[in-house]
């Protein structure tokens, strides 16, 4: 395993502390790895949204009509 060093502002060495000493958490390096496979998650989740909206085709439906529809949703829960 390769060993990398990370400088870190003191707010937030605190905070990797914190994590720590809430016990989910073994040391930093189990916290850093944690935080790593959690983007590399949302990354290849993203990429198969773009990949599958890629695939989809383009919409029949106009720009406008798509805005005034989300922002209706967002009006209304």
């Amino acid at each position: 395993m390769a060993t990398m060093n990370v400088s870190l502002p003191d707010p937030m060495r605190d905070w990797v502390e914190a994590q720590i000493k809430g016990g989910e958490y073994a040391n930093a390096s189990d916290y850093i790895r944690d935080l790593i496979r959690h983007d590399q998650r949302r990354a290849q989740a993203l990429e198969a949204a773009i990949a599958e909206g890629l695939k989809s085709g383009r919409s029949p439906r106009k720009a406008d009509d798509i805005m005034a529809e989300a922002k209706a949703r967002l009006r209304h829960g």
